[in-house]
């Protein structure tokens, strides 16, 4: 299946790669399309055809972005409104591993979900039995679609040379990009330990000389 989609973006017209790029990315959610090709594979096949001068870059970047957070609000009412009576005969596993997984993160779920394929087909609508209110889900959708579509167009866009090998690893680029986000995230909020530490103690040893200097006037 991988590669019969590699074959066709090979192959696919100019006018129709952003359009494909979007829908395959929202379709990943919004219809469980993500069950059986990855959307991400299409995402950074757009940015591959965007290295090669075919597509503009900013298009293949709005759709990757947009795609998947349109798909998670479709597949979030879809599964508020059916999801019940649909897990309850299909996929009671995954059903049961997203809700899971809801339960253990909240709706942060919905940000990390979006970088493990299986999770992030299932975890809108997942939220959406769940009753998870969608003013909670959508700024955790919205960021994961920024950084996940961004990051994974950029990626073959940078690489695109090299796409039939980046293909093959497509499955772990999701995972990899969640790993930079969370070395990033970890290093900014160090950074801002570090500083708010640096303040205390500048503030200590500013009392510390003030009062030093409150009890040498005293003393004389």
């Amino acid at each position: 299946m991988v590669h019969r989609v590699v074959e066709f973006f090979r192959s696919i017209p100019a006018a129709l790669a952003i359009p494909t790029v979007f829908l395959m990315a929202a379709g990943e959610t919004a219809l469980f399309l993500g069950l059986i090709v990855p959307g991400e594979l299409a995402v950074v096949l757009g940015g591959v055809l965007a290295s090669q001068g075919r597509v503009p870059l900013g298009g293949i970047l709005a759709a990757a972005v947009l795609g998947p957070i349109v798909g998670d609000s479709i597949g979030y009412f879809i599964g508020r409104r059916y999801g019940r009576r649909f897990f309850a005969r299909r996929r009671r596993k995954g059903w049961a591993k997203a809700r899971l997984w809801l339960r253990r993160r909240g709706p942060q779920a919905v940000f990390v979900g979006r970088f493990a394929a299986f999770l992030r087909s299932i975890i809108p609508a997942a939220a959406g039995v769940a009753r998870v209110p969608y003013r909670r889900f959508l700024p955790w959708s919205v960021a994961a679609g920024i950084v996940w579509g961004a990051g994974s167009a950029l990626l073959g866009y940078l690489v695109g040379r090299n796409f039939e090998t980046l293909a093959r690893w497509v499955g772990h680029l999701s995972l990899a990009l969640l790993a930079l986000v969370i070395a990033g995230a970890g290093w900014f909020l160090l950074r801002r330990r570090l500083k708010s530490r640096r303040r205390a103690r500048r503030r200590r040893t500013s009392v510390r000389t003030l009062s030093a200097a409150a009890r040498g006037s005293r003393s004389t």
